[in-house]
């Protein structure tokens, strides 16, 4: 007998064994997994030794596995079934999560051990289904992302014994849950398969059908873009003509922003929802660690004080995850078209992943490079169990494998770098030992253009928007800044900058960073040096503070 957790339990995404450990590593209680030829996985990276591998990892950590076996079956699948379960049977997972009746009722006979989960591509979105699953013997069911937050707590209510499953955090898919037709038809690589091409996310170009029956580019220039105006209606909606907008990047119509619950967690923690899934098998290992980090932090602080919980700081460690705009998609039943984003696509944020401790010496962490690092930019390194970053200024880059100290490193030749202790001039070394394991990411911020930083300030006035804490006319005047900074960037190259200051040796970003010079060794700032020992560890001063006395 399955029993429902006591507490929600954060499920991550596992696309190959390093991101199974990162899951584990910064705070996961289970991850789900699979491998390209046994479910909806083609994009994983998982071998049959490696899956045995992470099972083990995560049993050895406390940590639950579920693989999954979710395809809808051709004539063709049912001839694997035997061996795949006798795989399954013998690696032992915490779960297997199935869509296909057909291949649950094979499972559910073969192996009656195996505790089966129903995909959210079974589309489970009533309190009905979930009694007809749990019925079957379903020990789980994952409700499909169109389920408002309304109907779920009516499944909770009407459901008390079974658990449920309901995506937080990651991509929309354009369709119902994955049942979409659109990449098979036009790449032939099917969604239900676990092939998806992601077609609704293409770069569509208007075309122009003479009545010859020749078809000729339609080149919208400034003589005559304005004669033309491209509308779609709707057959039930006789009238209502909706406007479909192209520029030189083309035409965007299916370009759903991502989903974000955050703002939203604790309505799903108060009714019970037993597993909060995170999507993103194919995301990167500073998603799976950025990602996962944020929400077991939330989860963890709404359980010892449920009164005081505000969603604001986890939404802070998200923004800095590249993501396509944010949006709590069907929560409030109907989506809206505030959840698509039109004028600027792709994701963004303004931090990147720099790196990775690779390994922890006696003196010092051997740091995988994942990113081009300059001399003066400040690394913080993010930490599973300290939720305060580590900053420190880099002014020169020794690479183990060469042996050559440089002010700019690559990461194309997947270098290793030495970041001695003695560094961190404001750090014991016990606490860097002890809070900055192996797999431990680093991250530096972002060069962007205007454009891309309209972006992010459009998306933040849309999640306000949704929230209903910015007006409308708010979000349209920063729509029309986003247009009007991307037609900018069309006609010129814009300059990509950062935020803070990029040496220590010019100027004071007030983050008090271990190695800044100007900071910890020019008097002038010591009155801002004194203030910053009230504060805790990288916070930041605000203001004149972070100005010299000389210029003051």
């Amino acid at each position: 007998m399955s029993l429902r957790p006591e507490r929600s339990e954060l499920l991550m995404p596992a696309g190959n064994l390093a991101k199974l450990q990162m899951a584990v590593l910064y705070g996961a209680d289970a991850v789900y997994l699979g491998t390209p030829d046994m479910s909806l996985r083609t994009k994983s990276d998982f071998t049959l030794e490696e899956v045995v591998e992470g099972i083990e990892f995560a049993h050895a950590h406390g940590k639950r596995v579920y693989l999954t076996l979710n395809l809808f079956s051709h004539n063709k699948d049912i001839a694997k079934l035997p061996q795949y379960v006798e795989t399954v049977k013998r690696v032992k997972p915490d779960g297997l999560i199935v869509a296909d009746p057909g291949v649950f009722m094979f499972v559910k006979d073969a192996a009656p051990d195996l505790e089966l989960h129903v995909s959210t591509q079974a589309n489970v979105c009533s309190w009905q289904s979930v009694k007809f699953w749990e019925s079957q013997g379903a020990k789980l069911c994952v409700l499909g992302r169109e389920v408002s937050f309304e109907e779920l707590a009516e499944i909770r209510e009407k459901c008390p014994d079974i658990k449920l499953e309901a995506f937080v955090h990651g991509t929309m898919c354009m369709t119902y849950s994955g049942r979409c037709l659109l990449s098979n038809f036009m790449a032939e690589r099917g969604a239900n398969q676990g092939a998806c091409a992601n077609s609704c996310r293409w770069k569509y170009k208007v075309h122009l059908r003479l009545n010859d029956g020749t078809v000729k580019p339609l080149e919208l220039t400034e003589e005559n873009m304005e004669m033309f105006e491209f509308l779609l209606e709707e057959e039930h909606r006789p009238g209502e003509l909706m406007p479909i907008e192209e520029d030189e990047r083309g035409s965007y119509i299916l370009n759903s922003k991502d989903l974000c619950i955050m703002p939203k967690l604790e309505d799903y923690l108060k009714i019970g929802v037993d597993s909060l899934k995170v999507e993103g098998r194919g995301k990167s290992l500073y998603y799976v660690a950025m990602v996962a980090r944020a929400y077991r932090k939330a989860i963890d602080d709404w359980y010892e004080d449920r009164e005081g919980w505000s969603a604001e700081p986890y939404m802070e460690m998200l923004s800095a995850v590249p993501n396509r705009g944010y949006t709590y998609a069907f929560h409030e039943g109907r989506l809206t078209n505030h959840a698509h984003g039109y004028e600027h696509t792709g994701t963004i944020a303004d931090w990147e992943f720099a790196g990775m401790v690779h390994s922890v010496e006696e003196d010092a962490f051997i740091v995988e490079v994942k990113n081009k690092l300059m001399a003066g930019e400040v690394l913080e390194f993010m930490s599973p169990s300290h939720m305060t970053p580590l900053r420190i200024r880099l002014y020169e880059f020794e690479d183990i494998k060469t042996g050559k100290v440089t002010d700019v490193i690559h990461a194309g030749p997947k270098p290793l770098i030495r970041v001695p202790f003695a560094l961190f001039d404001k750090e014991a070394v016990d606490h860097l030992k002890t809070h900055f394991p192996p797999m431990t990411v680093i991250r530096k911020e972002k060069p962007l253009s205007e454009a891309e930083r309209a972006r992010l300030t459009m998306d933040g006035v849309s999640q306000g928007f949704e929230l209903g804490q910015r007006s409308e006319a708010a979000l349209d005047r920063r729509r029309e800044a986003l247009v009007q900074a991307v037609d900018r960037e069309a006609e010129t190259a814009s300059e990509r900058t950062v935020k803070s200051p990029r040496y220590g040796v010019e100027g004071c970003c007030g983050k008090g960073c271990n190695g800044c010079l100007v900071f910890w060794h020019d008097p002038a700032y010591a009155k801002a040096r004194e203030k910053l020992s009230a504060k805790k560890q990288g916070e930041k001063l605000e203001g004149a503070d972070t100005k010299p006395v000389a210029a003051e």
